[in-house]
């Protein structure tokens, strides 16, 4: 379906989503007119977009409530299509295990998150059982993974300043909400994550150097992150899996660090609940999956029980349908 390329393109879109096609297309090891011709077939075929997605904890905006949900016989399809259509949904996954689908509800404060899941939750005839994990500290974001396909090199050029949440030092300070002009800025950007500069300000009735002004201190505090959504499978990882861990107290931290560190680890984020780690992962193929529980998983300091989701197929993610590119 895509070429060696066309990875090397999207690998280094994931290391900087709004990078200039000029450092794109120099560590594709192609020109700046094919690597941006090639992206636009990707977009168009629906493989690879790029979108703008605020960091939750930066802003206070919202907090987010990892769901697995358990699907009557044959109504996982159903019910995932159901849910997929909500705007509170971040991210949406069918998978295999001890639950059929897991959903990341992002609500605004408890009222609406109450409303959502206890009265207005889509398709709940279709559902037998779910259980809530809210996400409380964020340790690495799948803003941040490295696909591994370039050189160290290439990751030092295009992600100079790379840093995981784990290394903030201002946890317990005050969020920083949205003026309106960055709300509106995130907003465009939710859409198409390299929109230029130019057309922004003109969708938004502003000159360009506000608008600028306003994306640098976006990015600059941390609020607003670039992700590049693809199917891992695309990229060579054919395992793609949700683990969650159950951590002894006084542990959490040390094996959360630990575990970030890891090349297939996407995303993970301490959590409430049984499981009080959690996080979204690839390998390059399923039979990785023994010497993975084996030796990274079965080394984590404090562990006391561990769970595997196997996704089938990833509906949603940054709040965007997945086979829904535009």
């Amino acid at each position: 379906m895509i070429d060696e390329l066309d990875r090397r393109i999207i690998a280094a879109l994931q290391l900087s989503g709004r990078a200039p096609w000029s450092k794109i297309a120099r560590w594709a090891g192609t020109s700046e007119s094919t690597a941006q011709r090639r992206f636009n077939s990707l977009r168009e075929r629906r493989l690879v977009h790029v979108v703008g997605a605020v960091e939750l904890d930066r802003t206070g905006s919202a907090s987010s409530m990892l769901v697995r949900a358990q699907a009557r016989p044959g109504k996982g399809l159903q019910l995932a299509e159901l849910l997929a259509e909500r705007p509170e949904v971040r991210f949406l996954a069918l998978v295999t295990g001890a639950a059929d689908l897991i959903v990341d509800f992002v609500a605004r404060d408890n009222e609406e998150l109450l409303r959502l899941l206890h009265a207005e939750l889509p398709g709940a005839d279709l559902i037998t059982g779910t259980e809530h994990v809210a996400v409380i500290r964020t340790f690495t974001s799948a803003a941040l993974w490295d696909t591994g396909l370039l050189p160290p090199e290439a990751v030092a050029d295009l992600r100079p300043a790379r840093s995981l949440p784990y290394e903030r030092t201002g946890w317990d300070q005050a969020p920083k909400p949205l003026s309106p002009l960055e709300n509106a800025v995130v907003t465009e950007l939710a859409k198409d994550g390299r929109l230029p500069v130019s057309a922004l300000a003109r969708t938004l009735d502003r000159n360009e150097s506000s608008v600028a002004r306003a994306l640098d201190r976006l990015v600059e505090r941390g609020s607003l992150h670039f992700r590049t959504l693809v199917e891992p499978a695309l990229l060579g990882y054919e395992a793609e899996f949700m683990l969650w861990l159950s951590i002894e107290p006084g542990r959490l931290e040390a094996a959360g660090r630990q575990l970030a560190e890891h090349p297939g680890t996407k995303f993970l984020a301490a959590a409430t609940g049984r499981f009080n780690l959690v996080g979204h992962m690839v390998l390059p193929r399923r039979t990785d999956l023994f010497r993975y529980t084996d030796e990274v998983i079965g080394a984590l300091p404090g562990l006391d029980a561990s769970d595997i989701t196997l996704h089938l197929v990833t509906l949603k993610g940054a709040w965007t349908r997945m086979d829904q590119f535009t």
